[in-house]
């Protein structure tokens, strides 16, 4: 097989007309990847978006074709999936104001030129969840954009049809977690064509790693919340005396065991699974 591209988590191989997704232990914060991995982390992130595509399945297609056609060595981190068109945004669903979107929200009351009611505080709850989309950067940080930048880059079809799917995967997947007891806050998602010009949801969906996760019986709007999620190893880093350019700082064993049990813990209360 070809790698077709390495990213900060993922890598990328192309194996005749499909292509294998791989998930790394990797961790990336502020769009660096530090040297310490956590272990199973891959596994985490895979199995967890197998999970979700199956509960969205009625609300968009999917780039899922096996998740056991991949090679022995990378059993549970990878999956087979169909080769897509991806679309140069960043779809992102908001309920909650928390980082980057707090920050905008703190600029002028606006998010993504959402404007939102005064007032509001680190881990409010919204009036309604938002389309809040930025750039897909290849390079240094995504950025803030409008829903009609978004219809200037993909036209205005595409554009309404997406931004209603990103608010169902986040409406729907935030109802499933909250009978959990988890509080998604905002999630992430990534969208392409297929070659017979279908939209289709590839990537990942509703992870540790793409969204916020709360445990509802602790939230408390006015304060930061306790993160099942990628933002206790941000909030770590940030803690440190570091300019956030490569190379980054090595994670301490204790954090790296701290990252790993809230990831099983989302996976387990969400699924109903154990981790094995």
């Amino acid at each position: 097989m070809e790698l077709v591209h390495s990213g900060k988590v993922r890598d990328v191989y192309a194996d005749g007309d499909d292509l294998i997704l791989v998930a790394s232990d990797r961790v990336s914060v502020y769009d660096v990847v530090l040297p310490t991995e956590v272990p199973d982390k891959g596994k985490f992130l895979t199995q967890l978006s197998l999970w979700w595509f199956e509960q969205l399945a009625d609300v968009v297609p999917n780039h899922i074709i096996s998740a056991t056609e991949v090679p022995e060595e990378w059993a549970g981190r990878a999956v087979r999936c169909r080769r897509l068109t991806m679309l140069p945004v960043e779809w992102i669903a908001r309920g909650y104001l928390a980082g980057l979107g707090l920050k905008e929200y703190e600029k002028g009351g606006t998010v993504s030129g959402v404007e939102l009611p005064p007032g509001l505080v680190e881990g409010s709850k919204l009036p309604e969840p938002i389309f809040t989309p930025t750039t897909k950067a290849t390079e240094g940080h995504d950025e803030f954009i409008t829903y009609q930048d978004v219809v200037d880059e993909i036209g205005d079809d595409t554009a309404a049809r997406l931004k209603e799917v990103t608010l169902e995967i986040y409406r729907r997947g935030a109802a499933i977690a909250g009978e959990r007891g988890i509080i998604i806050a905002d999630t992430k998602l990534e969208f392409g064509r297929a070659a017979d010009g279908t939209l289709v949801l590839g990537d990942e969906v509703l992870t540790s790693d793409s969204s916020r996760f709360w445990p509802a019986d602790d939230w408390q709007p006015g304060r930061p919340q306790h993160a099942l999620d990628k933002q206790f190893v941000r909030d770590w880093s940030s803690s440190l005396d570091w300019d956030r350019t490569p190379p980054g700082p090595a994670i301490p064993d204790e954090i790296v065991a701290a990252t790993r049990a809230r990831y099983i813990e989302v996976y387990e209360r969400l699924t109903g699974r154990r981790w094995e």
